[in-house]
């Protein structure tokens, strides 16, 4: 039961980190409960995308993708805590939201993690 407990809280972690690759939206958007279909369909097919080590990156899958071209990313980066992301690898939720077309904007927030910018 813990097992599945933080394997919902890793998903929903990515889920949130997505959520803010929307550039216009600022993660607090979103609301407590109405995503949680999203944190379901996000551990199911892109837990494993997003979890450490950092490295290796790998591609997510199809279904992975399409879960997140439809998720509500301020919602999910609402729901980003210090406590999930101690599950999930925030830059490979970047790497892995770039990947399918989604990607964070430069300088957003998802959670406490803060999406890289280029260099000055």
């Amino acid at each position: 039961m813990a097992r599945l407990f933080i394997m919902c809280f890793v998903l929903l972690t990515f889920a949130t980190a997505v959520a803010a690759a929307r550039p216009p939206i600022t993660a607090a958007a979103g609301g407590a409960d109405d995503c949680d279909g999203d944190v379901q369909a996000l551990v199911a097919n892109c837990q494993q995308y997003v979890q450490f080590p950092a490295n290796p990156k790998i591609d997510p899958s199809a279904a992975c993708c399409g879960v997140i071209q439809n998720a509500d990313i301020p919602c999910l980066c609402g729901k980003v805590t210090p406590e999930v992301e101690k599950f999930i690898c925030m830059d490979k939720v970047v790497f892995v939201a770039a990947y399918c077309k989604r990607p964070f904007k430069a300088g957003s927030t998802c959670g406490s993690y803060h999406v890289p910018g280029p260099l000055a």
